[in-house]
């Protein structure tokens, strides 16, 4: 706590700017023919924006992260950005689920409450999910089991990086970055001097009952207050079939057979009932409520403000049937009948609450070379607790604050510091992670070179790290340097861009994959680190294209990363205190992956459009002895059509995910799946396209899909057949 009090927060890291998809940004010219579909479509994308943009033109409302000057660079290719109507369409409590139909994401979906987004077949401790620009500071890269703590009911929107850009806003961000905007700290002063966003939902696979409202109200002409909450509740969620896959079904009835043989005729009903449970997942509820105030000050072209947060969930883990069986039976032969009390002993659940704290400036400086000067910064107190039945297993304490300030350049450059402190704690008797302390402290800059038809871009970042655990008498120190550089060009008039980036990335191990040794039962596993971990480094090359040919528009990314000790979590197929044992490892691996998207209109007339959406994923990663890394995506397609008639739009969906038997050590196949959707939106308002109601089906034909990248894909498949029914407001 000490050396936390004591910490001074300085600093700063890059923000930059990436363009939404191009069909989210199309602008139709001002004349009297009807608009086509597609017109329609960005002009509403772009109406809803509206309501909320700044008028300072370098602000965040240009849906970048900051800095409007870079969100041509094309190092940053791999982008997306969720609007609002996206965001109601894909609604969940978890930001990785609301991602998953973004080309090269997919999510952890460990369970309804805790899904964290993967990039590229990255995650974790390589993937950095940020609000706006800065660090959630929960322990959601700890481990799979662990919440985000972002509420999707209350953002205005969320951004998607992938590709060596990412890496500006921190070491951690190998793999990508996710960044949700939110409208905690207002930029501007709202039209009419009051705004209000709403949005609530139900659904019928989880007994849904949700709602979120945001409030921006106008104190006087330079001073806005603004308000925020949520609350959402769900039940356990519906399934289509069994809850465990056939494999481990299989097992647990050949147990079951044994223990029969035996005598044991309890213990074999209850291996049996495992097996055959079916149609829902038992203790996968969630509640969760959110609150948050802040306060906005825009004089001229500059603002300021800040803002504090409350964030509180309580979420059920789905435990995987049988593990631990004799453990208990050992530990009591006491069960009731229905063995209500082994059931309660098995149950984990996981109390989850952060407060948080906010500042941002954006401080024009006039005339010279800098044209503003952007400061960021926040402090969590972030405390979770797992629980085991009504018992306190394990207790994760973290208090962080993370900063960074950003020059801009008049030429569009930027130059920057960041810096972050985080101090770690896990209390109780099956803490898995020793206390531990990291600090880092970077500078960074991001350049262009415009040579008409080509550009030369290119980004660098060093960056000094400490991880220490006083308890273990351990301290690491590692410098890190990465880099990134394109060549951009032009062919064409139409707006097409091709062009090339080469990077090199490095990234030190965290706390956790050092320091781990013990059990973790809300994974039901016992974890190993490796204080001796040495910095992970990768090459990367990545070929893109993107733009808009006639009235299409693609993105397209071919990539290659060639990693030396990549840091990974390998199960050895051994066991302590009756868990399997997973431990850190590092060893050279490549990954080599494709992603791309088209929306193409197919039907566009007047009053009418049919628009297609097609999108592709697909993503191979093997270390150097030829085996394969463990939870690696499969591939996955996604195609759409869209009829737009003013107020009412009709979207059909179909997912489809391959099937993965390019597994590591101990980890099982998963099955292809393929999922069907369907959304109905009216939007009764001709002047407010914004207010919205939607009526979706998902998993339309009750589909069992299980996700390859969840360490619970065996027990925990995605959700049956759901209706769900949701408002959004804005006015």
């Amino acid at each position: 706590m000490k050396s936390f009090a004591s910490s001074l927060a300085l600093a700063t890291a890059l923000s930059f700017s990436f363009s939404a998809p191009a069909y989210a940004q199309q602008n139709s010219d001002a004349n009297d023919a009807e608009p086509s579909s597609q017109e329609r479509a960005a002009t509403r994308i772009e109406a809803e924006r509206e309501r909320n943009r700044p008028d300072d033109p370098h602000s965040r409302g240009n849906i970048l992260i900051t800095t409007e000057g870079l969100r041509d660079l094309d190092f940053i290719a791999g982008q997306d950005v969720l609007e609002p109507e996206e965001i109601q369409r894909n609604l969940s409590g978890q930001v990785g689920e609301v991602l998953s139909k973004v080309p090269g994401v997919s999510a952890t979906s460990f369970a309804p409450g805790a899904s964290r987004p993967i990039l590229r077949g990255l995650d974790g401790e390589r993937v950095r999910v940020l609000i706006d620009g800065v660090g959630t500071a929960d322990a959601g890269n700890t481990s799979a089991d662990h919440a985000t703590a972002i509420e999707p009911l209350i953002v205005e929107r969320i951004e998607v990086l992938r590709g060596p850009a990412a890496l500006l806003f921190g070491s951690q961000a190998i793999g990508g970055v996710v960044n949700v905007i939110d409208r905690r700290i207002p930029a501007s002063v709202p039209e009419g001097g009051f705004h209000v966003d709403a949005l609530v939902a139900a659904d019928s696979v989880s007994d849904l009952l949700s709602g979120g409202l945001s409030v921006d109200a106008a104190i006087s002409d330079t001073v806005v207050a603004h308000f925020d909450g949520s609350y959402r509740d769900t039940d356990d969620v519906e399934i289509p079939g069994f809850q465990v896959a056939p494999e481990l079904r299989a097992d647990l009835l050949a147990d079951a057979e044994e223990e029969e043989a035996e005598g044991a005729l309890d213990e074999a009903e209850e291996l049996r009932e495992a097996a055959n449970r079916r149609g829902f997942l038992p203790n996968s509820s969630t509640e969760t409520y959110t609150v948050n105030g802040g306060l906005g000050v825009i004089i001229g072209e500059s603002d300021f403000g800040f803002s504090v947060g409350y964030y509180d969930t309580f979420y059920g883990l789905i435990g995987r049937p049988g593990a631990g069986h004799h453990h208990h039976g050992e530990e009591g032969e006491d069960h009731d009948e229905d063995h209500g009390g082994e059931e309660e002993e098995e149950t984990v659940s996981i109390g989850l609450e952060q407060f948080r704290a906010d500042f941002r400036g954006n401080i024009a400086l006039g005339g010279g070379f800098f044209d503003r000067l952007k400061l960021r910064g926040g402090y969590s107190d972030y405390t979770h607790t797992e629980f085991e039945g009504t018992e306190v297993g394990t207790v994760f304490d973290t208090q962080t604050i993370e900063t960074r300030a950003e020059l801009i350049q008049r030429s569009g450059g930027v130059v920057g510091l960041q810096y972050r402190f985080r101090d770690f704690q896990a209390v109780g008797e099956e803490a898995f992670v020793a206390p531990n302390d990291t600090t880092q402290l970077a500078v960074f800059t991001v350049q262009e070179l415009d040579f008409g038809a080509v550009q030369l871009e290119g980004a660098g970042r060093y960056e000094m790290v400490d991880v220490e655990s006083r308890v273990l008498d351990i301290e690491r120190d590692f410098d890190l340097f990465s880099g990134a550089a394109s060549l951009v060009f032009e062919p064409f008039e139409d707006d097409v861009r091709i062009g090339v980036t080469g990077s090199r990335s490095e990234r030190a191990p965290a706390g956790e994959e050092l320091f781990a040794n013990g059990p973790h039962i809300a994974t039901q596993a016992f974890e190993i680190g490796d204080p001796d971990l040495d910095v992970e480094s990768a090459w990367g090359l990545e070929a893109f294209a993107r733009g808009a040919i006639g009235g299409a528009e693609f993105g397209v990314s071919v990539y290659k990363q060639w990693f030396d000790d990549f840091i990974f979590l390998q199960e050895t197929g051994e066991e302590e205190d009756e868990l399997p044992v997973f431990v850190f490892l590092q060893q050279d691996t490549d990954f080599f992956g494709v992603e791309g998207e088209v929306r193409f209109p197919l039907v566009d007339t007047d009053g009418f459009g049919l628009i297609g959406d097609v999108r592709a994923s697909y993503v191979e990663a093997e270390f150097d002895d030829g085996t394969n890394v463990p939870r690696i995506p499969p591939l996955s397609l996604f195609g759409a059509l869209e009829a737009q008639t003013g107020a009412f739009d009709l979207r059909g969906e179909v997912q489809y995910f391959a099937e993965q038997d390019e597994v590591a050590a101990f980890e099982t196949p998963t099955d292809d799946f393929t999922f069907v959707n369907a959304y109905l939106t009216w939007r009764p308002l001709q002047d407010n396209s914004a207010v919205a109601l939607q009526l979706a089906g998902e998993n339309l034909f009750d589909v069992t899909g299980r996700r390859h990248a969840s360490f619970a894909k065996d027990f925990a498949p995605l959700p049956g057949r759901n209706i769900r029914a949701s408002v959004r407001l804005s006015f």
